[in-house]
């Protein structure tokens, strides 16, 4: 599927949102881009929401209608994670997968924690450095329990299906051998990067260790059967998601027939960079074991 990208405001400001467009219609990236890209081969759709090495977080809004991809704030401010030594921003291209949803009304029998009220995240460990708004194909091959603020995050690990090493990884334990160290420094780079704003180190679920594909999927199939419910409004929707959508025709969120979504849309180009506030490229020296 081709899909298209425009902005609105200014990067790296509250106001800034990324949309997503195919054949000229506004769509949800959360709730209009299938799941997946290949079900037979179990290849599912990526939505990249922060590229690898950067710092700004940016994530799927779920307040806005159509869910741009919008910069975290906080105290009103925008968002950026430190650079804890030896990592530069994120260590993958990160972001979430489509039609999924940890549903915080649900405890799970393995974390005994609610879902986190968001899409499934996904860390595409590829050598290609992605963009924001990139729909990639990927193939899971593990995942990672992160416990955030007593909420279940999970932390699936993938290869886009074009990498060169993609068909050499098929599983969790191929990537410690093509990739080693790689599983040790994600679990660290969870652990300490939120230290440097003054938050504990973050815990994981079954002692940080790593599941299998196997798993990953059974916790795709899970979150996907969770927006369902969600998308099709079979639960309570309490949590301020925006569910308006123009593809589910069985949903009654469909806006299909309301017409093209008007917000102003716009490119701007600064011909002086500014200094981005509150970004911080310093190296922070944590004090912890891998």
């Amino acid at each position: 599927m081709e899909y298209t990208l425009s902005t609105v405001g200014k990067k790296y400001t509250p106001g800034y949102k990324i949309f997503i467009e195919k054949n000229g219609q506004m769509i949800s990236p959360f709730h209009d881009i299938p799941l997946y890209a290949d079900a037979e081969k179990k290849i599912v759709n990526m939505v990249v929401e922060i590229p690898r090495w950067t710092n700004a977080k940016f994530e799927i809004s779920k307040s806005d209608k159509y869910n741009p991809i919008k910069q975290d704030v906080r105290k009103g401010k925008v968002r950026f994670v430190r650079n804890c030594f030896p990592y530069k921003g994120y260590i993958w291209n990160y972001g979430a997968l489509p039609q999924t949803w940890e549903d915080p009304s649900m405890i799970s029998e393995d974390t005994n924690a609610k879902g986190d009220n968001d899409p499934i995240d996904v860390c595409e460990i590829g050598q290609e450095i992605g963009y924001q708004g990139q729909i990639k194909q990927v193939k899971l091959l593990g995942v990672l329990g992160l416990l955030d603020d007593g909420e279940t995050d999970w932390k699936l690990i993938a290869i886009d299906v074009k990498d060169p090493l993609a068909e050499k990884l098929n599983d969790i334990e191929d990537v410690e051998q093509y990739f080693p160290e790689f599983l040790k420094a994600t679990r660290h780079w969870f652990k300490i990067y939120k230290i440097p704003d003054g938050k504990a180190p973050n815990q994981f679920a079954f002692e940080g260790s790593f599941k299998n594909k196997k798993y990953a999927e059974k916790l795709v199939n899970e979150t996907h059967e969770a927006w369902q419910r969600l998308i099709h409004g079979k639960t309570d929707n309490k949590h301020d998601i925006k569910v308006a959508n123009v593809t589910i025709q069985s949903s009654p969120y469909n806006t299909s027939k309301e017409g093209k979504y008007n917000e102003e849309k716009h490119l701007e180009k600064y011909k002086k960079k500014s200094r981005i506030a509150d970004k911080d490229d310093r190296w922070y020296f944590i004090k912890s074991k891998l």
